[in-house]
């Protein structure tokens, strides 16, 4: 999470938003984002899971499979990254920035 608002310059650059999606509640996620001095937004899945469950992380016991998405201003998803890499922001920023130069050739 740090590492994505520590090169959120990037990302808005490339006319991107980044948010974090949670299983846990509003309160904590307030706490954590003060905590982390964040300037994107965390969004809580707390009651319903409904988001977790959608992108298929949501794990047995009730949390959620660290993942990174970057999704394209179609609603596709153009690229996915799992496990503890996730919270490297390297690999979406290119994504991002490939996204962005697609966009500006007129490319699909």
């Amino acid at each position: 999470m740090t590492a994505y608002q520590a090169g959120i310059a990037k990302f808005e650059g490339n006319d991107t938003k980044v948010f974090g999606i949670s299983a846990d509640n509003v309160p904590s996620l307030r706490v954590f984002a003060d905590q982390l001095k964040l300037s994107y937004p965390l969004l809580s899945d707390f009651s319903t899971r409904s988001t977790l469950k959608a992108y298929g992380v949501l794990r047995p016991d009730g949390m959620a499979n660290r993942v990174t998405y970057v999704v394209d201003k179609d609603g596709k998803i153009a690229f996915v990254e799992v496990g503890n890499t996730a919270i490297d922001p390297t690999a979406a920023d290119t994504a991002c920035s490939r996204l962005a130069h697609k966009a500006a050739q007129g490319k699909p």
